[in-house]
């Protein structure tokens, strides 16, 4: 089935109610099921930049690269989704980071990255910092990336319970992100995908703004209208305070989207197999 068709796709961002301007980025490439979400930092605009860089190039390079190949096939035991996803997050790194380098008005910006590409009734999911991708599934809201933030590291050693940092002043601390550093290790899973999912990728002005459990039942109130959704999910940040830039993607499954897959006929799998 073709990509596009089993997957509805919606996008909203705002600046928030305090910033001056969005360091947010967003992109989609529904032919390809590739989503890319980006939370930039840095002085006088950098952020801005750094975003920008990440969403553009990561989606250039990303869509040349499955024009060749489709995203199931196997390159050595990882997907070639897999691959590409981690060769082109350090490669587009490696571009941020040379830019701050050397131009002195973009020095020590960087951005957050959360991005996925749907295939096969599965999602690969590529993550650095505290950018989140959820699933809303049978009523159920999950958190299905784990911020690589100074807060999160507190909760996994115990020092903090995860209500304790819910009112943290350390929210923003991040320990991983695009652009900072010469390189940098994206941290990339599979998930089963199936129809009737909903999946929520935003930067951290919905979910410091927004309780889980509001962002649930917005998805399992609204989600049959994605567009209405998303502008309901920045509104609710935003009448919370909005105090950063926020930004959202959604995408619903429709429809199972099950790789073709090469053989021919009946007979001429079963003589493949007999004369192996």
């Amino acid at each position: 089935m073709d990509i596009a068709n089993a997957l509805e796709i919606a996008t909203q961002t705002s600046p928030g109610m305090v910033r001056s301007h969005n360091e947010d980025a967003v992109l989609t490439l529904p032919a390809y099921g590739f989503v890319v979400l980006a939370d930039g930092m840095g002085g006088y605009n950098a952020g801005e930049v750094a975003s920008g860089m990440a969403t553009a190039v990561l989606g250039s390079e990303l869509e040349k690269a499955f024009a060749t190949k489709s995203p199931q096939t196997l390159d050595g035991n990882r997907t070639w989704a897999q691959v590409q996803l981690e060769a082109e997050i350090k490669r587009t790194n490696t571009s941020i980071y040379q830019a701050a380098q050397s131009q002195p008005q973009y020095a020590g910006m960087g951005t957050t990255l959360v991005c996925a590409v749907f295939y096969d009734n599965k999602v690969t999911v590529a993550h650095i910092g505290d950018s989140r991708m959820y699933r809303h599934r049978g009523g159920e809201l999950a958190c299905i990336t784990r911020d690589h933030s100074l807060l999160e590291e507190q909760i996994s050693a115990g020092i903090i319970t995860r209500e304790q940092a819910r009112h943290s002043q350390n929210k923003n601390l991040v320990t991983r992100a695009l652009g900072v550093d010469p390189t940098v290790e994206p941290e990339l899973h599979d998930h089963d995908v199936l129809p009737g999912d909903v999946y929520l990728l935003c930067s951290d002005g919905l979910n410091d703004m927004v309780e889980d459990e509001e962002i649930s039942m917005t998805l399992g109130a609204l989600s049959a209208n994605l567009p209405v959704c998303a502008d309901q999910l920045i509104g609710q940040a935003n009448d919370n305070g909005g105090r950063d830039n926020v930004s959202v993607i959604l995408i619903k499954v429709k429809n199972a989207f099950p790789a073709a897959r090469n053989g021919g006929s009946w007979w001429s799998r079963f003589w493949a197999w007999l004369t192996k």
